[in-house]
């Protein structure tokens, strides 16, 4: 009569898988990771009105920084987008 020992293996796998059931600590909470782009500002090109040549280059050496200001700018968003993606 093997009837007996079918059921008592079906109850030992039984109360096995119950086991695993059993309450364990929680996980700890995820922390949230903020990234975002850094602070800019607007591109602010002068305004110009030269009399002469020598204000003309003054004007065109003041347009070139802002310009490169600006692209430092686009950079600066750039770099954090690849270090973030």
């Amino acid at each position: 009569m093997k009837t007996p020992t079918s059921r008592l293996g079906l109850a030992s796998l039984c109360l096995l898988l119950l086991a695993g059931c059993a309450s364990g600590p929680s996980s700890p909470e995820p922390r949230l990771t903020v990234s975002g782009c850094p602070v800019i500002t607007r591109c602010q090109l002068p305004s110009t009105a030269p009399r002469n040549n020598g204000e003309l280059l003054d004007d065109s050496e003041a347009l070139e920084a802002a310009w490169a200001d600006c692209a430092a700018q686009v950079d600066m968003i750039y770099d954090a987008q690849q270090a973030h993606p």
